[in-house]
């Protein structure tokens, strides 16, 4: 299981700039780029693509000489099948070094304005979906340094090169290629419904689009239009930024008022790691189970009544940092699949509202 999960994230960090997001999710980054990527050739005289095409509209309900007409101004980006490859040589993971790229001075003093600017939006959102603030100010944060890092490939572009020339020597070709196939689908769908022009957009190269980099399946399901114009907008309209995002941590089963994780330490002789660390960061023991297998808890850990996961973050040569995550954190991993994607998020989080402490009074727990 925890094998699995390391190559999963492995895979998923291919995808992204940060450390990984979950296929239904949203949410793949870019490398940052001031131009266009270099393109090929169009997919107009791609016969596999036409044939696409053809099915997509029929099983969309979409004019199919629309969805014809967008593939053919699709472009094949050779740089996206290099990019989506897994690394060929594994680095040591360093929570210190993640740490320090992402709860840092200018990304801190953004996530102030943002939430200064937006503090109406965020209270309407925590008060319907019961996300709190911190949360979603960080999220954009972490996601695209709150706007200033959405992407620079035509999604359009994106979504075609990953459903019609997936590297064939992928380990998960296949269901790889299927899954953006189904967001290209999706893409398009969402595109006629807003009467936006499909190549006008531009994400990252793996199709997540707008501040909170979602993709297109998820912009489906979880994006909501939160002032009521009768659109969604996720570049240029805060209101349903902010919305989405609590909306999105809402359907992953967000609670509100638990912590997202506690202070471990072990028992020096008695610890069974092995068997703290077997389910990964998935939420399996009561704090009975994992003080039995040596793991020591204090404080309002012992009250939980929740499952908790020992989520271990590794330094590089230096020893690994643990902590106990609960429900919650394992709901921030649902975002991005790494648990120090998760801790980037709750630190910055942490770290802007210290700064508003003053004007939005008592921090709320992480």
């Amino acid at each position: 299981m925890r094998i699995l999960s390391l190559i999963l994230l492995l895979l998923i960090a291919s995808l992204t700039g940060a450390g990984q997001a979950a296929e239904p999710s949203k949410k793949k980054k870019s490398k940052i780029s001031k131009t266009s990527p270099a393109a090929g050739a169009t997919y107009e005289k791609n016969k596999d693509a036409m044939a696409w095409a053809e099915l997509a509209a029929k099983t969309h309900h979409l004019d199919v000489k629309w969805v014809k007409a967008q593939i053919s101004q699709a472009r094949f980006i050779p740089s996206i099948p290099k990019l989506v490859m897994p690394p060929t040589q594994l680095n040591k993971k360093n929570w210190a070094a993640y740490q320090a790229r992402f709860i840092e001075p200018r990304r801190i003093q953004a996530g102030v304005q943002f939430w200064q600017a937006n503090e109406a939006l965020l209270l309407r959102a925590e008060q319907i979906y019961g996300v709190p603030q911190w949360l979603i100010v960080s999220i954009i944060g972490v996601e695209t340094f709150y706007g200033q890092h959405t992407g620079n490939f035509r999604i359009l572009d994106a979504l075609s090169t990953l459903s019609f020339d997936f590297p064939k020597d992928h380990p998960r070709a296949a269901e790889r290629q299927a899954f953006f196939s189904k967001e290209l689908a999706q893409f398009l769908v969402l595109t006629a419904k807003e009467k936006i022009k499909p190549s006008s957009l531009k994400g990252s190269y793996a199709g997540a689009m707008g501040l909170p980099q979602f993709m297109p399946s998820s912009w489906a399901q979880f994006a909501v239009d939160f002032d009521g114009d009768k659109h969604i907008d996720l570049f240029n309209n805060k209101a349903d930024v902010i919305g989405s995002v609590a909306h999105y941590f809402k359907a992953f089963q967000w609670q509100s008022g638990m912590p997202t994780h506690y202070s471990v330490q072990f028992h020096k002789t008695q610890v069974d790691m092995e068997a703290l660390m077997a389910p990964d960061i998935l939420p399996t023991f009561s704090v009975s189970s994992l003080m039995a297998k040596g793991a020591l808890l204090e404080g309002e850990a012992l009250e939980h009544k929740g499952p908790l996961a020992l989520i271990e973050l590794l330094n590089g040569a230096e020893a690994p940092s643990y902590v106990v995550g609960t429900e919650n954190f394992y709901a921030i991993t649902r975002y991005n699949w790494s648990s120090y994607y998760a801790m980037a998020v709750i630190e910055l989080g942490q770290a802007i509202q210290t700064q508003l402490q003053t004007k939005q009074g008592p921090t709320q727990k992480q």
